[in-house]
């Protein structure tokens, strides 16, 4: 039996909240019992200074009291805030079941480029897009990647392991939920390009030369510190010093600090920039550690999962030691503010060494950084896949014919359309058939035809399931024209605009996969005389090129091209039908050519005298 989505996400949701209002509650208890230890510490303090009836010290007790539920009340507002990601993650997955979610998630707006070949045409990113329904990535890499995913279609093999992958996942509903919540932590503040440079970066400092150097003139800057002691306990007469020694330990003291202070003031340019950067980078390192180590606890049964787990370690370290490690240097360069570690400074070169820890560090473990950030964000991705596949058990995952160009879906459908309001048709297209052309009426769609084979031959490349009963595809590069606009500031016309995308589909045939090559509106902006001889022209270019697709068009006349293209052709329609007065539309494909349109009937509708 298959779970329900629905139930499991608003059982948790509910159970969320209920840790939500507990944990308020405690929040509001430890406020008063806070304010409460303050004032009674205010109170000790009081009587002690006027009536002098109660010693101060008695005040250490609710100070005790104050720090220990100070402590207590940073954890349980840690708690409270992961409580209510948790609760966010539940109620996202609702909305998207219940079709609310397009506006409340991530466009990936950012990932749109206008000269794709598809990205625009099929609404994958912007409100209410493919990339917004899919992603559940809380990091900027997660998202990178699902995006990287959607952009470019995967070999089958690699498909197929992310099938295998993202079923392992699907059920996993708290490995996904704890995901979600650790990685919020590090969206706002992880740049995974400039980590990843720091980490691949050449040292600044090497283990030579300068290091020994370092060494020994700490070991000076100690023999330094004890002539330091010994003159000083010679001038309180607390050792017997013979003449002439007192003299000779100050100026070496003093030459130990002239010395030392040189070093550190000419060395300063190579360690400030590493300095600063670590600093940076153990942030950033220190958001994502809690994922890291999250996952180094998991264990997966699935090869893809299985590596990306594997890729975590390095020379046989887990994250979590790592980290530790890097954590404490970053602690202790922190320390550097504190007043004894400043006059220290010159004789141990605290900095100094710290400097080159770190440039050991990173000489060690900085290459494991890419693979840190590769792994969360493939593994968010997969997780973005899994919560979709969950959320529809009924999609299934396609499959791959080894030769090309072919597309054989049953009862497809549009994933971006609730299911309530959905209609699914069947297209077989492939072998001898390569291209279909779509006639039909306004608004009866022809160009979400367009978009719903587009838009899963992309998920089933990207790994996820389709919308659905069954589909097979060889592996295809896709190419739309669709979406095509004119532009004012470029000085590019509709129809200019358009032959370019066309040009753009025609170059894509000499790549390594066959094209499928979705037109809506072929060639609408030229007169119809123009239009048909480009048309068959180019429809004929692109079959002789090995690829296949779908063209739509109001011009009936185009319906010719597929008489002229034999058994490598057939025509499809839409139809529409009047009803109290209303057009009404059943989006069923029928074989054939559409005999009537509705132009005039739709400019009526509206009011306009006809």
């Amino acid at each position: 039996m298959k779970p329900d989505p629905r139930s499991i996400y608003s059982q948790r949701l509910e159970e969320r909240r209920a840790e939500i209002a507990d944990r308020e509650r405690r929040h509001r208890a430890l406020g008063y019992w806070r304010l409460g230890a303050a004032a009674c510490g205010v109170t000790i303090v009081g009587l002690a200074l006027f009536q002098r009836s109660l010693s101060v010290l008695w005040a250490a007790i609710p100070l005790v009291v104050f720090v220990t539920l100070a402590v207590l009340h940073e954890r349980l507002l840690r708690s409270l805030d992961r409580r209510r990601r948790a609760a966010r993650f539940f109620e996202h997955g609702l909305a998207r079941l219940d079709g609310r979610w397009a506006g409340t998630g991530e466009s990936g707006g950012q990932y749109l480029d206008p000269a794709h070949p598809y990205a625009r045409d099929l609404d994958l990113f912007g409100k209410g897009s493919l990339f917004e329904l899919l992603s559940t990535a809380r990091t900027h890499v997660g998202e990178d990647t699902l995006a990287r995913w959607l952009l470019s279609p995967a070999a089958p093999s690699t498909v197929r392991a992310r099938q295998e992958a993202v079923e392992e996942l699907r059920s996993r509903v708290d490995l996904r939920e704890e995901l979600a919540i650790l990685a919020e932590e590090a969206r706002t503040g992880v740049d995974p390009v400039a980590l990843a440079a720091w980490g691949e970066a050449p040292a600044l400092l090497g283990p030579g030369r300068e290091r020994a150097a370092a060494w020994a003139l700490t070991a000076l800057g100690l023999l330094g510190l004890a002539a330091f002691f010994t003159f000083g306990a010679g001038g309180l007469e607390l050792v017997r010093l013979p003449p002439g020694a007192s003299a000779l330990l100050r100026d070496f003291f003093l030459i130990v600090l002239v010395v030392n202070g040189t070093f550190l003031h000419r060395f300063r340019k190579k360690t400030g920039p590493v300095v600063v950067a670590v600093e940076e980078a153990a942030h950033e390192l220190k958001l994502l550690s809690e994922t890291l180590v999250r996952l180094e606890r998991e264990t997966f049964r699935s090869p893809l999962l299985s590596a990306l787990r594997e890729s975590l370690n390095a020379a046989g370290d887990p994250p979590s030691k790592r980290m530790a490690r890097l954590d404490r240097l970053t602690e202790y360069l922190d320390s550097r503010d504190h007043l004894l570690v400043r006059l220290a400074e010159p004789i141990v070169l605290w900095t100094t060494h710290l400097a080159f820890a770190v440039e050991n560090w990173r000489r060690e473990y900085g290459q494991a950084v890419r693979r840190w950030l590769t792994a969360v964000g493939e593994i968010e991705a997969l997780c973005s896949l899994a919560s979709h596949a969950f959320e529809h058990p009924d999609d299934p995952f396609p499959e791959f014919a080894e030769r090309g160009p072919w597309l054989d879906a049953e009862a497809i459908g549009h994933p971006l359309i609730p299911e309530d309001r959905l209609v699914r048709n069947d297209v077989r297209l492939g072998g001898e058939l390569r291209i279909i052309v779509v006639s039909g009426s306004n608004m009866s769609g022809k160009s979400t035809l367009l978009r719903t084979l587009g838009v899963n031959a992309v998920l089933a490349q990207a790994g996820a399931p389709v919308r659905a009963r069954r589909l097979c595809l060889s592996p295809l590069a896709v190419g739309a024209s669709i979406l095509v606009t004119d532009s004012l500031q470029s000085g590019v016309s509709r129809f200019y605009a358009e032959i370019l995308r066309l040009r753009q589909i025609l170059d894509a045939t000499g790549g390594p996969l066959p094209v499928l090559f979705l037109v809506d509106e072929f060639l609408h902006g030229t007169n119809s005389h123009d239009r048909r001889i480009g048309a068959e022209a180019l429809v004929r270019g692109l079959v002789e090129r090995g690829a296949a697709g779908l063209i739509t068009t109001h011009d009936l006349a185009l319906a010719g091209i597929a008489d002229n293209l034999g058994e490598r052709a057939a025509n499809v329609h839409f139809e529409d039908h009047i009803e109290d007065g209303q057009i009404r539309f059943d989006y069923v494909m029928r074989p054939g050519v559409v005999r009537k349109s509705n132009a005039i009937e739709l400019m009526r509708s509206v009011g306009l005298e006809i």
